[in-house]
């Protein structure tokens, strides 16, 4: 079995955070600092452990990788996982670095789920339906998803969807109100019984403010 001497241990400049490390006169790979506190010059390493040290160092990119692309947003698994595949990683440096990732608390499905539905929520409301869809192309598991949506209340999400979108149509006629009303909330993916009972609650409202509200403007059949 052949063997190589670590000669050199070296911050990188471009990288604080990182060691490069030598071995007999020549770069060999990179390490963590964490890795590397292990090693020291003069360390005789076996091709097995200069192997595994470099398969810690490629590990160690794929997450510096998944690190930078989880800084944007939260991401599910299968989001992370394209997203190395794309920069044509192996698949076991891909699974180990995701495995790491996970072990650590920075990949969760269900937590990423939560923050989906809840970032929907507050800034686009949609359906049940259309957050499964969304979620699926996300690449989270069913089970995952039906835990994550719970007692997600189809109503209230419909109601406030539409209330920014009432206050734009709010002086058209009751059947361009309603017709508008009903299209934007077919396209968030809402049923037709949620849109109805949405619609009228809406409309139920503008009346109590202006009781002439729907009766100044008039409806023209084509």
């Amino acid at each position: 079995m052949s063997r190589g001497v670590i000669t050199r241990l070296e911050v990188q400049k471009r990288s604080k955070e990182r060691v490069n490390v030598y071995i007999d006169g020549a770069f060999a790979f990179g390490l963590s600092l964490i890795d590397a506190a292990r090693l020291k010059k003069g360390q005789t390493l076996s091709d097995a452990e200069i192997t595994a040290l470099q398969r810690a160092d490629e590990v160690g990119k794929a997450i510096d990788r998944a690190a930078r692309f989880l800084g944007v947003r939260p991401r599910s698994v299968a989001e992370v996982r394209r997203n190395l595949a794309d920069k044509d990683l192996p698949a076991e440096i891909i699974e180990a670095a995701i495995e790491r990732l996970t072990m650590l608390g920075h990949l969760d499905d269900l937590a990423f789920a939560h923050f989906w539905i809840q970032n929907r929520n507050e800034f686009k409301p949609v359906s049940r339906r259309a957050l499964r869809q969304e979620l699926r192309r996300k690449g989270v598991e069913s089970a995952v998803i039906d835990a994550a949506l719970g007692e997600q209340d189809e109503s209230d999400a419909a109601y406030r969807a539409a209330q920014g979108q009432a206050r734009r149509v709010r002086e058209r006629s009751r059947r361009e109100f309603k017709a508008k009303l009903s299209a934007f909330l077919a396209r968030r993916g809402f049923s037709f019984s949620t849109i109805d009972d949405v619609v009228s609650r809406l409309m139920d409202e503008l009346e109590a403010e202006d009781p002439e509200r729907f009766t100044r403007t008039v409806d023209y059949e084509d």
